[in-house]
């Protein structure tokens, strides 16, 4: 097994496409098949399924991918360190589900280390990606919300894919809506109250279980649903389509500036606010920071 072969099968596995992955890596189709056939031989097991249509990742490929994506990504901090620019920054990175504290936090990590050493990346994406960017190393912790709805879902895929969720905060449950919402003004609804109101939700790739959204509820329980993948085209259409979002009981000053508003929702429903990471991987001092700044903020708002 060598380095260029990991490199092969990770590319092969990001573009679904041998074609596509030969002409990435400037190597013929079939010298890139021949290295890939060779390396399943050698670890006696199928890492892609091949077909007429294509290719598709088997289970013992999605394992060997993730270790192979650490395996690289440490190669790449290596070769940097010795063979490289000797002012390289240190990386420290966040994944996260839609989440303005969260935000916050990472913004005061780096006003306290500062950009001269380190180099930061903060990525607001889907609950699979965020997921996907710890296993690969991408992001050394990933912010997300769990409900009783998906816990047990979620405590499956962390066992499978060799994470551990630490839970920082629990919170109940509101709707946010705009001031001028028919039911701003309520101090407590019921969630069958707002089935006439389009909820805001954000989406999912197409590949991703409904467990995955966001809200304490999968999308197939909303009547009136209208998906956005970002907090800003949210925020816009709650203010002009009497719309509403579900998100932890709290209120935060950014969402009143915005002319929005939070209503308590009666049910027993919590929401979990924690973080992942790799199970028993050391954190950088970084991440130590952001973890004990997250706690200290939630704890603030509970």
């Amino acid at each position: 097994m060598t380095i260029a072969q990991l490199k092969y099968v990770t590319e092969v596995a990001k573009t679904k496409s041998i074609n596509a992955a030969a002409q990435s890596l400037f190597i013929s189709q079939s010298g890139l098949s021949t290295a890939i056939k060779e390396l399943e031989e050698e670890l006696e097991i199928t890492i892609f399924n091949r077909t007429n249509r294509g290719i598709s990742i088997t289970a013992d490929g999605e394992t060997f991918i993730r270790y192979a994506n650490n395996v690289l990504l440490q190669f790449k901090f290596m070769e940097e360190k010795y063979f490289g620019n000797d002012e390289v920054k240190t990386s420290f990175s966040v994944s996260m589900h839609h989440s303005t504290f969260a935000t916050k936090i990472f913004a005061e990590v780096i006003k306290a280390y500062g950009m001269k050493e380190y180099e930061y990346s903060l990525y607001e994406t889907t609950t699979k990606s965020v997921l996907d960017n710890i296993c690969r190393s991408k992001s050394e912790l990933g912010v997300l919300y769990i409900s009783s709805f998906n816990r047990d879902y979620y405590e499956k895929v962390f066992k499978e894919l060799n994470l551990e969720f630490e839970v920082l905060g629990t919170f109940p449950v509101c709707a946010y809506v705009g001031e001028n919402h028919p039911l701003a003004g309520r101090k407590e609804i019921l969630l069958s109250e707002l089935e006439e109101y389009p909820c805001l939700i954000f989406d999912q790739d197409e590949e991703s279980s409904f467990y995955f959204y966001e809200e304490i509820i999968s999308a197939s329980e909303y009547k009136n649903v209208i998906k956005t993948s970002d907090r800003g085209t949210t925020l816009e259409l709650l203010r002009e389509l009497d719309g509403y979002s579900v998100g932890i009981g709290t209120f935060y000053d950014e969402k009143l500036d915005k002319g929005l508003t939070a209503i308590s929702i009666k049910t027993d429903e919590r929401i979990d606010v924690g973080y992942i990471k790799r199970k028993n991987s050391k954190l950088s001092e970084l991440g130590e920071e952001y973890i004990r700044l997250f706690g200290e903020y939630v704890k603030g708002l509970i």
